[in-house]
């Protein structure tokens, strides 16, 4: 599976909604069978951007799921490590919160 960045699918939605609206522009001129077919390919485009942003939603569950399972066995490998990162993190938090 291909792996889909934010900034490619930004473009690729910026381009549908380019798309779409040519074409529901145009059909709002045309008439008939041209409207039909406008409308027909409009509604393609959309299931196309729906079918690649359930891809990416995919790959980032996939992704989120890797990265969880990482930390996981890393905190399990290293729990005096992980409660020193929690106490460092808290500490931090704590000084920031004072600050303001």
């Amino acid at each position: 599976m291909n792996e889909v960045t934010r900034e490619q699918l930004a473009g690729d939605v910026r381009q549908l909604l380019d798309d779409v609206q040519a074409l529901l522009s145009q059909a709002a001129q045309a008439t008939g069978q041209q409207a039909q077919e406008l409308r027909g390919r409009a509604v393609a485009a959309l299931n196309n951007a729906q079918a690649r942003v359930g891809e990416l939603q995919h790959q980032l569950a996939d992704r989120s799921r890797d990265a969880m399972d990482t930390t996981d066995e890393w905190v399990r490998t290293h729990p005096w490590g992980a409660v020193g990162v929690g106490a460092g993190l808290g500490f931090l938090l704590g000084l920031l919160a004072s600050r303001r």
